[in-house]
């Protein structure tokens, strides 16, 4: 749920922006390309999204669907424009983005009465971020699926106890994801309350090592994810850059791991591939460590691609990487 837009991208690297005379056109916004990670790992997915009605909105649900995702739940604002995202790229590690949202991005206005609740409800897996708790209506819509989920899982953690399914308590509570995804310039306020209020009803936060300290004010990365954690989510994720990531479970599990080395061509859309494939170790039911090696695999790959959504990996391409990193 949340973001989404059209990424316009240099087709040469290492060129300021005003130098630029051809750009690749792109499905972009980090949710989007969330979506379209999950689905290419084979992953049923759908989206909960707004774009302008115009153009460039018809060809983000297009390229929704071209890339497997459904896009029933991603209406039009007339009177909005499709939002246009810019970014340079100055490899290995400096990639400004220049975000065209104004006066308001259409993904701000989903309404809470708008949502399929039932739908938000029986998502294995419900992705959200901190973007749409920046603004109204868009912040209601979040907090109530959010809170829609904490009633889902309660309501079948009862009925598992009831039945006698112990377990099957992890299975049947539902997994809601908060990615922090902090964007000063798409705030015009800090997030404390809205982080707050996203933590208590999240079962896992991941955020870069920035984000994580935003939200908790905690800047190492073992004392952020506790933080994370004591703020109510069972799963803490801390990318770390060149240090890897760091994941912290409730229960006292712990996994760090290192960066997969590659050649990076553009990393905006790496924390996307991650994420994705997060949600695919998730749903698999994978251990920490084997979870986070697969995420930090699908984020490199498409570290060393120019491209965000169309650059996500395949399984395939995935183990391939990880047998190398093995062999290595």
């Amino acid at each position: 749920m949340g973001r989404i837009g059209v990424d316009l991208y240099p087709l040469r690297t290492g060129v300021p922006l005003a130098e630029v005379d051809s750009f690749g056109r792109f499905l972009g916004g980090s949710p989007a390309n969330v979506a379209v990670a999950a689905a290419r790992l084979g992953r049923r997915v759908a989206m909960v999204t707004r774009t302008g009605a115009d153009p460039f909105g018809a060809y983000l649900r297009a390229q929704l669907g071209a890339f497997g995702v459904d896009a029933r739940w991603a209406g039009e604002v007339p009177g909005l424009a499709t939002p246009l995202t810019f970014c340079e790229i100055f490899p290995p590690d400096d990639f400004p983005l220049y975000f065209y949202r104004a006066p308001k991005a259409p993904d701000l206005e989903i309404r809470p009465e708008e949502l399929d609740l039932d739908a938000v409800r029986g998502a294995r897996v419900f992705w959200m971020t901190g973007t749409g708790l920046s603004e109204e209506p868009s912040r209601a819509a979040t907090l109530a699926a959010l809170e829609a989920r904490t009633e889902a899982r309660v309501e079948a953690r009862v009925e598992a106890r009831t039945e006698g399914r112990a377990e099957g308590l992890a299975a049947a509570s539902g997994i809601t994801v908060f990615d922090l995804d902090w964007r000063p310039t798409l705030w015009r306020e800090g997030p404390g309350p809205s982080y707050e209020r996203a933590l208590a009803h999240a079962t896992v936060a991941v955020g870069n090592a920035e984000e994580c300290a935003i939200a908790t004010g905690e800047g190492e990365p073992r004392a952020a994810a506790r933080a994370l954690i004591d703020a109510g989510v069972e799963l803490a994720v801390v990318k770390r850059g060149p240090a890897g990531v760091l994941a912290v479970h409730r229960d006292g599990a712990t996994a760090e791991v290192p960066p997969v080395p590659v050649e990076v061509v553009n990393g905006l859309g790496a924390g996307d591939a991650f994420g994705g494939a997060l949600c695919h170790g998730l749903l698999a039911g994978w251990d920490l460590a084997r979870t986070m090696r697969y995420a930090n695999a699908a984020g490199a790959i498409v570290a060393s691609r120019l491209a965000c959504s169309s650059a996500m990996p395949y399984p395939d391409e995935v183990e391939e990487v990880l047998g190398r990193a093995v062999d290595e």
